[in-house]
C-alpha cells in the first residue's frame, strides 16, 4: 500500500537559523586567525537582542558584535520595522575560555591520538532517490526556501517578501519505496503588510504557486513529474504573518538538527553543529558518517544506507560503527561483515576525519542555512578581518564530506 513521507525546512531568516549562523560566523573567524581554536558558542536572538555564550581556547581575538551584525545584515534584517536589525539589535557576549577538564581528554603530546570532545552517536545517511543522494522530500524543501529567498533579493516579481520563512513537503511512496508524486506543499513566508488580510493571502498564494512553483520545476527539472494538479498547497495557512524573525519568536543555536541533516529519514544521534569546531565529533563524525554514507551507496554497495558511530569522551578509537543496509546490500554480506570493512576503510579517529575532511578551516558559514548534507563541493576564496582591520585571505574547499573520492576504494573493497 503506498504511504506518505513528509520533510520540512526553515531559511536562513528563521530565528533558529539567524542563531546558527552566528555561530557558525564565530567558528568561521576563529578558525581563520587560528586553526587550532576550541570553540562551543551558543547563540540566542530575540526582539532587538543578540546574546552570544560558550566556551572559546584560542591565540586569536575577535570583534564578535560585528561579526555578529554582519550575519544578520547578510541574511537581510536591515529595516527597523522588522524589530530586529543588524546596527540597531543589540549584541551581548558572555564567551569565556574553555574548561581545562574538557581539553585535557581532546588534546594529546601525539595529534593522531587525539581524544573525541565528547561521548555520544553520530548517523549518516544516503539514499540514490536523489542525484545527491539525499531523502527527496527535504531536497524538495530545502530547494523551495533557497528560491524564495532569491526572490526575496531579486525584489521583482514578489515585492513583499520578509527573511523568514517555513516549508514542507509531502510525497507520496509506492509499495517498493519509490517516490510518485508530491501530495502537499506547505508554505509559510514573512511578508510585509501591504493590503486587507483576506487581499494579501489571496495574492501570497497566488504568486507562490504561480511564480515560485514554475521557478522550482524550471530549475530542478529532474523532479518536475512530482508535481500535479491535485497537490494540497497551505499557503500561510494560520494567516497573515507580517510579525517574525526573532521579533516573533525566539531563536537558539542548534534547534533545527533535522533540518540540518536528512528530514527525519535514517536517525539522528541528537547534537547539534552550528557553533562547534571540528574536535567535537557531533559535527565531524556526523559530516563522517554521511562521507561513507554517500560513498557506498555511489559505489553501488547499496540503493540506501544507515552509518552509525559512538565515541566516548577523550578516546580516539570510537567505541561502535554500524552499518544498516535496510536489506538493499548488492553484495553477499550482512551488514556486520559491512561494517567491519567499512571501519578499514576510513579511519573514524577525530584527527583523521579532521584531516581527511579538512574541517580545520573557515568552512561552516555556508553549512549554516539550508542542510549540512547534500550540498555541492566547492572551492572559493573567503575574507577574514581582525578588529584591527588586519585582512586574512584564505582559500577553502567547501562540503568536503560530499566529495565521492572513495569510491574506487569501496569498489575494491567490496569486490563491485
Amino acid at each position: 500500500m503506498a504511504y506518505l513521507f513528509t520533510s520540512e525546512s526553515v531559511s536562513e531568516g528563521h530565528p533558529d537559523k539567524v542563531a546558527d549562523q552566528i555561530s557558525d560566523a564565530l567558528i568561521d573567524n576563529f578558525l581563520a586567525f587560528d586553526p587550532e581554536s576550541k570553540v562551543a558558542c551558543e547563540t540566542l536572538v530575540t526582539t532587538g537582542q543578540v546574546i552570544l555564550a560558550g566556551e572559546v581556547k584560542s591565540n586569536t581575538y575577535l570583534d564578535v558584535q560585528q561579526i555578529a551584525r554582519e550575519v544578520i545584515r547578510k541574511i537581510g534584517y536591515t529595516k527597523s520595522e522588522y524589530m530586529f536589525e543588524a546596527d540597531s539589535c543589540g549584541v551581548l557576549s558572555a564567551i569565556h575560555e574553555q574548561s581545562a577538564d574538557i581539553n585535557q581528554g581532546v588534546d594529546r603530546a601525539s595529534k593522531e591520538e587525539q581524544g573525541a570532545g565528547d561521548q555520544g552517536m553520530m548517523f549518516g545517511y544516503a539514499t540514490n532517490e536523489t542525484e545527491n543522494y539525499m531523502p527527496l522530500a527535504l531536497d524538495l524543501s530545502h530547494a523551495l526556501l533557497i528560491e524564495l529567498a532569491n526572490l526575496r533579493r531579486e525584489n521583482k516579481e514578489i515585492t513583499y517578501l520578509r527573511p523568514d520563512a517555513k516549508s514542507q513537503v509531502t510525497l507520496e511512496y509506492s509499495d517498493d519505496n519509490k517516490p510518485q508524486r508530491i501530495d502537499a506543499i506547505v508554505i509559510s513566508t514573512q511578508h510585509d503588510d501591504f493590503a486587507p488580510e483576506a487581499e494579501m493571502l489571496a495574492k501570497i498564494k497566488a504568486d507562490l504557486v504561480g511564480i515560485l512553483i514554475p521557478r522550482i520545476k524550471a530549475k530542478y527539472p529532474q523532479y518536475a513529474h512530482l508535481f500535479n494538479d491535485q497537490i494540497t498547497y497551505h499557503i500561510n495557512p494560520t494567516g497573515k504573518f507580517v510579525i517574525g524573525g526573532p521579533h516573533g519568536d525566539t531563536g537558539l543555536t542548534g534547534r533545527k538538527i533535522i533540518v540540518d541533516t536528512y528530514g527525519g529519514k535514517g536517525a539522528h544521534g541528537g547534537g547539534a553543529f552550528s557553533g562547534k569546531d571540528p574536535s567535537k565529533v557531533d559535527r565531524s563524525a556526523a559530516y563522517a558518517t554521511r562521507h561513507i554514507a554517500k560513498n557506498l551507496v555511489a559505489a553501488g554497495l547499496c540503493d540506501e544506507v544507515l552509518v552509525q558511530v559512538s565515541y566516548a569522551i577523550g578516546v580516539a578509537k570510537p567505541t561502535s560503527i554500524n552499518v544498516v543496509t535496510y536489506g538493499t546490500s548488492k553484495v553477499n554480506m550482512t551488514d556486520g561483515e559491512i561494517s567491519k570493512k567499512v571501519e578499514e576503510i576510513f579511519d573514524m579517529r577525530p584527527y583523521f576525519i579532521e584531516q581527511r575532511l579538512k574541517l580545520r578551516n573557515p568552512i561552516y558559514s555556508e553549512t549554516a542555512a539550508y542542510g549540512h548534507m547534500g550540498r555541492q563541493p566547492e572551492t572559493v576564496t573567503k575574507t577574514f578581518q581582525l578588529p584591527n582591520g588586519e585582512p586574512k585571505t584564505v582559500t577553502v574547499e567547501l562540503f568536503t564530506w560530499e566529495k565521492l573520492d572513495f569510491v574506487d576504494k569501496v569498489k575494491v573493497a567490496f569486490g563491485l
